[in-house]
Formats: structure tokens, C-alpha cells, sequence
């Protein structure tokens, strides 16, 4: 049995790595994409994971293959592409470490993923099933997403949601806003950027936000992340804010994939249904999975940064919040 499938993609991601003799940027490798990143954090916290997605059949796929094997991740869906190659990214850091990409993905492997080509035995033994919208950018890789969401739903599984959103990758903005909205519709556990809320819902206030959200949606764990402030958070009627932690960022490549696998982790830890959870215990999980967050952007990259359990606990155990405590709204 798996504790969580996901689907979506796997990719390169180039980092800056200072600057050459003659003074140019240099870039370092780093294995990335956001569903993978969030299986890389949980397999480093002891759960099982499993991986649905696709590469080309060069380098950097083979690379990318022996990355999730290394880090415990089950490649079994894992599928490689002959005819196009592995997608790659450019990530460009500012003097925060707040990052920005380039992709080069006109197509990428990730893209082609088929109906036919998705491991339906892995999502028959699961118990969390994560996506987000970047394998629904395009066909076929969208049809295969679809697909394997109603599978899973079918199956009983919990449904974790990251919309991810990356606005230079979708054609238009109207057909983002309806491929969220597919997800949603889906979602038990969302996690949205300050960004991805106010494009869902049309606000920017938290509150407003996610009760638009979840009027709509009835999406029973709603969280936002909002950097260095913490979260926000919506479970049912009953909101709050969990103040984040203070470290030194250099790269915040995948603090919101360290963040939500730090929320699926704790849930997989209650192993209770999201019902029977009290608003003090969603509260522990979002200081939980602060700070995974924050620990992840203290190293470069994603799936190299993802932090131990013994770092979570030293962090927890040493570490003032930046607003002492947690305030319910």
C-alpha cells in the first residue's frame, strides 16, 4: 500500500550556481516539478510514494529516473518518451531567493502522457492521491489526469490538489481557470498561493478567498501559503493563521511542495478521515508543515533541500515565530 500516488511532472530544473571566471551565470542540475517534489519530501519522511508521469527516453530522464529510485519514490509509472525529451527549467532567483522560470516545454515529455500509459494498479493501492494543473495544460497529458482523478476518487482515496499555477505555460487564462476548476471539484486538501487564490476566486483577502472556495467547492482543507508570514487556513466554517518560522533563504524552489507534503504527512500521521479532525489539530499540522516549508529553502533546489524529520523537530523545538503563537480570525 502506498500512503501517496501523484501524477504530473518530472523535470530538470537549473539552478544559478554563481558566476563563471569571464562572469557569466552558471546553472547546477537539479531534479524538480512540483509533484514529484512533493513525494521526494514525504519518502524522505518515511512514507511510501509512487510516481505517475512521463520523460524522454535521454540523460536527463535516465537521471531523472535514478533520482526518484534513490529517493525512494516508486517508478513504476514512470513512463519514457522516444520521440520527445525530458522538459527542462531555468529558474532565475532574485536578492529574496524568490524564484521565476523559463521553460522549455514546446512540447515536453511530461505533455504526452496517455490515458493507456497511467499505472492504474499503483492508485489501486493508495491512500492519498496529489496532482496539480500543469499536467492539464496540454493533451494528452490532461485527459490522463482527468482519468486518473475520477479513478482515484472512485477508489475511496483522499484527494490532495496543488494548482501550481505557471501563467506563461497555459495558451489563455480562461482555459486555466477551467482546468482549476475540474480540480477543485475533485479536491479534499487544497494548498494555494496568495497568487492562485486571488485567480480562483477573484480576492485577495484570505478569508474572502477560500470561503468563496469553499461555498463552491465544499473543499474540506483549504491552505495559503503566504511565505514568510505563515498560512492561512479554512477547515469548514472555521479559519485561522499559524505565524511561519525564521531561516536563512537562499532558494525557495519548492517550499510549497515541502509545505503541502508536510500537511499530507501529518494527515497520513492522524490517520483519521478529515471529518473527524479538530480545528487544534489542523492547526498542528500547519505548524508542522511550516516548517518543512522554511526549512526547505535554506539549500538549493527542491528535491535536495527536502528536509529530515530530526531537522523539522530541531527547527520546532528551537525556533520563536515570527508572530509568537497562532491567532484564530
Amino acid at each position: 500500500m502506498f500512503d501517496v500516488t501523484a501524477l504530473g511532472e518530472v523535470l530538470i530544473d537549473f539552478t544559478p550556481a554563481g558566476k563563471s571566471e569571464s562572469g557569466e551565470v552558471q546553472f547546477e542540475r537539479n531534479p524538480g516539478g512540483a509533484p514529484a517534489n512533493v513525494l521526494a519530501a514525504l519518502a524522505k519522511l518515511g512514507k511510501k510514494t509512487a510516481f505517475i508521469g512521463k520523460v524522454g527516453n535521454d540523460q536527463f530522464g535516465h537521471y531523472l529516473h535514478s533520482v526518484l529510485s534513490k529517493n525512494n519514490i516508486n517508478t513504476k509509472g514512470l513512463v519514457f518518451s522516444n520521440e520527445i525529451n525530458t522538459t527542462l527549467a531555468f529558474v532565475h532567483l532574485d536578492e529574496q531567493g524568490d524564484r521565476s522560470f523559463s521553460f522549455y516545454r514546446n512540447p515536453g515529455a511530461d505533455m504526452m502522457l496517455k490515458e493507456q500509459e497511467v499505472n492504474l494498479e499503483l492508485l489501486d493501492h493508495s491512500r492519498i492521491f496529489h496532482f496539480g494543473t500543469i499536467s492539464m495544460t496540454d493533451e494528452p497529458a490532461a485527459s490522463a489526469t482527468l482519468m486518473a482523478i475520477k479513478y482515484a476518487k472512485e477508489k475511496g482515496q483522499l484527494i490532495s490538489f496543488d494548482p501550481n499555477l505557471r501563467v506563461n505555460l497555459w495558451g489563455n487564462l480562461s482555459h486555466a481557470k477551467e482546468m482549476f476548476t475540474i480540480g477543485l471539484r475533485y479536491a479534499n486538501v487544497l494548498k494555494v498561493s496568495e497568487e492562485e487564490l486571488e485567480f480562483i476566486s477573484g480576492s485577495k483577502d484570505p478569508q474572502r478567498g477560500t470561503a468563496y472556495i469553499y461555498d463552491r467547492f465544499h473543499t474540506e482543507l483549504i491552505f495559503v501559503t503566504m511565505g514568510g508570514e505563515g498560512c492561512f487556513y479554512r477547515f469548514g466554517e472555521k479559519v485561522g493563521k499559524c505565524s511561519g518560522y525564521k531561516v536563512e533563504s537562499i532558494d525557495t524552489t519548492g517550499a510549497g511542495d515541502a509545505f503541502l507534503a508536510g500537511v499530507l504527512y501529518q494527515i497520513l500521521e492522524y490517520n483519521r478521515s478529515l471529518s473527524e479532525l479538530t480545528l487544534n489539530d489542523v492547526k498542528q499540522i500547519v505548524l508542522f508543515a511550516n516548517a518543512v516549508g522554511a526549512l526547505a529553502t535554506t539549500k538549493k533546489g527542491a528535491i535536495p533541500a527536502m528536509p529530515l524529520i530530526e531537522e523539522i523537530s530541531a527547527l520546532r523545538d528551537s525556533q520563536v515565530l515570527i508572530k509568537r503563537g497562532m491567532e484564530s480570525l
